[in-house]
């Protein structure tokens, strides 16, 4: 279940958990199935490898470029390489063309591209659920060869995940008590930057049930940024334990702020 390789990432997200993966996973206790509702770029669930996973999120776009990526990796590097080889010919208005066109048809192929070309891979989305990043100008997007072998990788650890395009509450419906749920939902300090946000209140209500249930889970949150203190309210009769993880510089805030802050995100766990 558990593989400690470094490892790169196949689509871009902020808030990735690639750099506190294999810290977290030290956490983790035996399960029989695997839930991920905030599913996101993927870091925990490639970490993990899952031999029975459920994993969604509430983004279409997103799932589907999942599933084609379990399904038939080589079409997605066919039509990445595509749109790459008419980046390198046009220039940064062929990623406007694209941008303008994914936020009409949310077509899977265009999404990746936008998130290896858009700048920094910060992936960040309007009120109105479009896609707003700008282009990187100073890089021309991962290579289509070298992004191939990513993709390879990434497929063959992800052969026993079911991917669906729903909420929190319904990917995880069917969770038992021999199960484990992996959260890592929307920041509450962060709103306007994720693909949609979730209502504080319920989320809570939501992690009593999941207690009441006696099943266990992980949830990545707010946390400390340089001298910063983002720590949440999360009520702590619902959890057993509350960790600091490290999680490097942040490079969301070097892209807005052009600052450099050490960060530490919060991990809760019932168990």
């Amino acid at each position: 279940m558990r593989d400690f390789e470094k490892f790169q990432p196949v689509i871009k997200w902020t808030g990735s958990k690639r750099s506190q993966a294999f810290a977290i996973i030290k956490e983790i206790p035996s399960f029989n199935t695997y839930f991920e509702p905030f599913l996101g770029g993927g870091s925990m669930m490639y970490a993990i490898a899952p031999q029975k996973g459920v994993c969604g999120d509430i983004c279409s776009p997103l799932i589907d470029l999942w599933i084609l990526i379990q399904k038939d990796y080589i079409k997605v590097y066919y039509e990445y390489g595509l749109r790459w080889n008419e980046l390198q010919k046009n220039g940064h208005s062929y990623y406007y063309e694209i941008r303008n066109r994914f936020n009409k048809t949310k077509c899977p192929y265009d999404f990746l591209f936008l998130t290896r070309t858009c700048v920094n891979g910060l992936i960040r989305f309007n009120k109105k659920g479009e896609f707003n990043s700008s282009f990187h100008h100073t890089r021309n997007g991962i290579n289509p060869e070298r992004l191939k072998t990513i993709l390879e990788k990434w497929s063959n650890k992800i052969q026993n995940v079911e991917f669906v395009n729903k909420n929190y509450y319904e990917t995880t419906v069917e969770a038992k008590k021999d199960d484990f749920i992996y959260l890592d939902p929307p920041y509450f300090n962060t709103s306007g930057v994720y693909f949609g946000n979730i209502d504080f209140d319920n989320f809570i209500n939501y992690l009593i049930d999941l207690n009441n249930r006696n099943i266990k889970w992980g949830l990545s949150y707010d946390g400390i940024r340089g001298e910063n203190d983002f720590i949440a309210n999360v009520p702590k009769e619902i959890y057993k334990r509350h960790l600091m993880i490290p999680s490097g510089l942040s490079g969301f805030n070097k892209v807005l702020n052009n600052k450099l802050e050490q960060v530490h995100e919060s991990l809760y766990l019932n168990y």
